[in-house]
Parts: structure tokens; sequence; C-alpha cells
């Protein structure tokens, strides 16, 4: 499980903010989850 940083939008690892939640490549603050958009298909 990975994290995406909003500033420079590189993937940080879960184990790198256990410490401290931070971006270890930029320093920000503001660390989200990747979403993925769910797709709905409707049946004929």
């Amino acid at each position: 499980m990975y994290y995406l940083c909003f500033d420079c939008g590189k993937k940080v690892d879960q184990e790198q903010t256990k410490v401290k939640v931070r971006c270890p490549y930029c320093g920000g603050k503001i660390l989200y989850k990747d979403r993925h958009i769910a797709v709905k298909i409707k049946a004929r």
C-alpha cells in the first residue's frame, strides 16, 4: 500500500510514514491514497 504526495506526485510507501507524515522526496505534508474510479457498465 502506498500514498501519493500532493505536491510532487511521487509514490510514498506506507512504511515511510510511520515515523512522520511527510514526503521523503519534497517534504510535502499532504499525502493521499490513490482512489480508482469505478466504471459502470449497462446491461443490454
